[in-house]
């Protein structure tokens, strides 16, 4: 079958690599991709939020398959805008409608959702503009710390930690009257803060069966140790000790179980990839968000281990036939080290040529902020820029395979976390 995949991220080049196994693939499309998608697919210059251009490639290309990599065209209605169409409507794809990507689109949506379908997550309150006042007066009712949230997208950067009252107020006028998330704060979750161990949890859905893919601990803050501003993930490991067999079947009953359920009952179209972020507080799961798509740098540790064919998840996914797939796990850990351009997730220099291994033994180089210039040659033109991913029969060997490559790779002013991984090998020993 042919295939077009969205995206340019670490996320879509996994993907690719994941689909390009299949011997069903015929022809891998990526819209727009990177250099790494390049190897394997044929890129297409369309940017994932152009619908128009989108079904004209869809068309073009013969399509038998759209999956969606990014929550933003999801977020904005291209499943809907498809299935408007009586060309495209019949196309099966990954990803949810517009209703069903609301759930990352609004924390407000996601957390009345939570509550009406009794899904354990943090108590919270949702102020606008107009309730500024309440808003002020329901942060001194409140334990710090308190974490304050844009209501709709902003790239990753809409969650606030706030260690004091002034500084919560503070940022609540930021948020409300300033608008220093833009439209995404026009609204703002105050919620309690949650103490534990997070962990991301995997689920595909053809909106009527799941599956529970592998689950990944990502690591968010730039600096070691979790230290220094937040990013869009620094890393990640894959499978997680404190997600034990008795906590996971606690996430199946109590969050898995009652989301789709919930989707079902309010008549939400949802078929792709729910991403639930979760807090494992004493044992207990709590949902922090969900988002409507694969994690990424998580994607790049969670695919390798899986061992059926990705392509006929994603059929079955797209077909709603999910109940006949049979998923296969390996036990095999994979550690992914993103590394990314010296001063991000500040301002950064983009344009410096980046060398790779001939041969990255034991490990897979997934790109993502990456371009070539007319010459051929690599540059970085992202902040997150290489994502290398190695496996082994343990963390420990796993670790060791991933930083064998990262080592060999190098540009100008090029940065990464030495520690990722290093915190669950203290729990394990």
């Amino acid at each position: 079958m042919n295939i077009l995949l969205l995206g340019s991220g670490g996320r879509e080049h996994a993907f690719a690599w994941k689909i390009a196994q299949s011997p069903k693939c015929d022809q891998l499309f990526v819209a727009p991709g990177n250099a790494g998608t390049a190897q394997i697919a044929t890129n297409l210059s369309i940017g994932v939020a152009d619908f128009e251009k989108i079904k004209e490639a869809v068309l073009h290309h013969k399509i038998n398959l759209l999956v969606v990599g990014p929550e933003e065209p999801l977020v904005k209605g291209l499943v809907d805008f498809l299935a408007q169409d009586e060309k495209t409507r019949n196309l099966p794809v990954v990803g949810p409608s517009k209703l069903g990507a609301t759930l990352e689109g609004s924390k407000d949506f996601s957390k009345r959702f939570m509550q009406r379908h009794r899904i354990p997550t943090a108590a919270y309150e949702t102020f606008d503009a107009n309730q500024i006042e309440e808003g002020l007066a329901y942060l001194e009712k409140q334990k710090l710390p308190i974490v304050l949230k844009a209501d709709g997208l902003a790239a990753g950067k809409g969650v606030l930690i706030c260690q004091t009252l002034e500084e919560a107020k503070d940022s609540l006028k930021e948020m409300l009257l300033d608008q220093k998330f833009g439209e995404a704060s026009a609204k703002v979750v105050v919620e309690e803060f949650l103490t534990g161990i997070e962990l991301s949890v995997f689920v595909a859905t053809d909106g009527k069966s799941y599956r529970i893919l592998p689950e990944a601990k990502d690591y968010k803050r730039i600096g070691e140790g979790d230290t220094g501003l937040n990013t869009g993930g620094m890393g990640a490991v894959s499978p997680v000790i404190f997600a034990d067999q008795e906590f996971m079947s606690l996430v199946e009953d109590q969050i898995v179980k009652p989301t789709i359920a919930g989707l079902a009952i309010e008549d939400i179209p949802y078929k792709g990839f729910l991403f639930i972020g979760l807090m494992n507080k004493a044992g207990k799961p709590y949902v922090i968000e969900y988002n409507v798509r694969m994690g990424d740098p998580e994607t790049e540790a969670v695919l390798p281990r899986i061992e059926s064919d990705f392509l006929d998840l994603l059929w079955a996914i797209g077909t709603e036939n999910l109940k006949d797939y049979s998923l296969e796990i390996s036990p095999d850990y994979a550690t992914t080290v993103v590394m990314v351009s010296g001063g991000y997730p500040g301002s950064y220099q983009k344009g410096h040529p980046i060398s790779l291994p001939d041969d990255a033994q034991n490990a897979i180089i997934f790109h993502a902020g990456t371009g070539r210039k007319e010459t051929g040659e690599l540059t970085n033109q992202g902040g997150r820029v290489i994502a290398v991913t190695g496996r082994g029969k343990d963390l420990e060997e796993s670790l060791q395979n991933t930083f064998q490559t990262v080592n060999k790779i190098s540009w100008k002013d090029h940065y990464f976390r030495k520690d990722i991984g290093q915190d669950i090998l203290k729990l394990i020993k």
